[in-house]
């Protein structure tokens, strides 16, 4: 009886045992679990703070474009108003390119015409003048003006601004190309080279220097022209250049014997040149 107690003793106390056992394992893994899940927590709470930050730089990011957009329509709109007014000025800048154009053409063929008439005019006095003539003689159109370039020593007397019986036929053949060409204005212009004028000689008694000496030799063609071959005096201009316009060095007498020259230029007088060119693109208007 006594045996029979003591093993109900001991299996009730196994029982307990294995009970305490069992609930020390369970709380173990109630632990591990609350710290398994206090750290899901932890990470998911850094995780929403993360994302709402995300989320603020994201509504800062969308404002500021916005404000591009904004301001990127309103300089679209401007762009396209001045666009607006510069295709008017575009416009505007074409249509007088045209009429430049128009007027350059229109210039181009009144040159060619004005040309053409002063190349008949040189062939015209070339054809006049005789081969010895000629030696003395240099006819040029430059620029649309013709140029007729005398020796002074067979035009004037030596030492003098009086002409000389040997000009007279050339003159004469000078002239009658002015009375032809009545349009056509006149311009004398008397040249020297750099020696200083004989103040001790007669014939340059008055005479101060270079300027007087090429202004008188000039007039003196003029006065010619008009009282010989009765050209216009309107039309005639007497110029002195004195010694400062030399077509060579006057280093030399060959040089300074070039220099000393006249030169009769005949340029289209300023109405008959408008006459040519009729009316300019912008008077049609």
């Amino acid at each position: 009886m006594k045996r029979k107690n003591l093993l109900v003793i001991a299996a009730i106390a196994g029982v307990f045992l294995f009970s305490g056992c069992a609930s020390k394992k369970d709380l173990e893994n109630c632990q591990l679990e609350n710290k398994e899940l206090t750290g899901n927590y932890q990470n998911a709470k850094e995780q929403l703070a993360a994302a709402n930050a995300r989320v603020s730089s994201l509504e800062d990011q969308l404002a500021q474009q916005k404000k591009d957009y904004a301001a990127l329509q309103q300089s679209l709109d401007k762009s396209l108003t001045n666009t607006s007014s510069n295709n008017v000025n575009i416009s505007k800048l074409v249509d007088q390119i045209n009429e430049s154009n128009q007027y350059i053409r229109h210039l181009v063929e009144v040159k060619t015409k004005s040309d053409s008439l002063n190349l008949v005019l040189q062939n015209n006095l070339t054809r006049s003048l005789s081969r010895e003539e000629l030696k003395e003689v240099d006819v040029q159109v430059l620029k649309g003006v013709v140029y007729i370039s005398l020796a002074d020593n067979m035009l004037y007397k030596s030492g003098s601004y009086e002409i000389n019986d040997r000009a007279a036929e050339t003159l004469s053949k000078i002239a009658k190309i002015i009375m032809d060409y009545k349009d056509y204005d006149v311009l004398i212009e008397g040249n020297t080279d750099n020696v200083p004028v004989n103040a001790s000689s007669p014939q340059m008694k008055n005479i101060r220097n270079n300027w007087d000496l090429s202004c008188l030799r000039a007039s003196s063609v003029v006065q010619y022209l008009q009282n010989n071959f009765g050209v216009n005096p309107k039309r005639l201009t007497a110029g002195g250049r004195g010694e400062y316009n030399p077509v060579v060095s006057n280093s030399t007498e060959v040089g300074k014997q070039r220099n000393r020259r006249t030169q009769i230029i005949i340029t289209p007088k300023l109405d008959q040149f408008m006459d040519l060119i009729d009316k300019a693109p912008e008077a049609d208007k």
